[in-house]
């Protein structure tokens, strides 16, 4: 369910989205109110789950990751949902979203390695989660504009082999 969010609100969610690293105080400064008032939305948006601070990176400009998308056709749309937070839920997937297409829901993947690390998704981590009719993968060879957080499988790869 979508919620409401205030113009205050909207006017730091929309500050943060160009400068993720500015403080209480230059938010403050720049949207005419105290910092402490920032910093209470800001920690009510994300108890609210609207927000999220995270270090964002180009997996295009990191040697050793691979981006992938995989459209995802389902046996029976009878657990969509249910199907969706399994596959949401596996180590290397940066989003999943229940689509209209060709595909019942589409994947971005973020692999700490080669084209090996997409095989071990779709035969180990994807056939896992099982209600899976098909699959078709795309893996992203160029990019632009293209900042994401690591999923927890790429984390756990980057810190251990760099």
């Amino acid at each position: 369910m979508r919620k409401n969010v205030d113009i205050a609100d909207r006017r730091i969610l929309a500050a943060l989205a160009e400068d993720g690293q500015a403080s209480a105080g230059e938010l403050a400064e720049r949207l005419g109110v105290t910092a402490p008032t920032i910093r209470t939305r800001m920690k009510s948006l994300i108890a609210q789950g609207l927000m999220r601070v995270a270090g964002l990176v180009d997996p295009f400009q990191l040697k050793g990751l691979t981006v992938a998308l995989v459209g995802i056709k389902l046996m029976s749309h009878m657990q969509l949902d249910k199907k969706l937070e399994e596959i949401a839920d596996l180590p290397d997937v940066n989003w999943a979203a229940v689509v209209t297409g060709r595909y019942d829901i589409l994947v971005e993947i973020v692999l700490g390695e080669d084209i090996s690390g997409l095989y071990d998704f779709l035969d180990r981590d994807l056939s896992g989660v099982g209600g899976i009719a098909s699959s078709e993968s795309f893996v992203v060879m160029k990019a632009r504009r293209k900042w994401i957080p690591l999923p927890r499988g790429a984390r756990t790869w980057f810190a251990e082999n760099t």
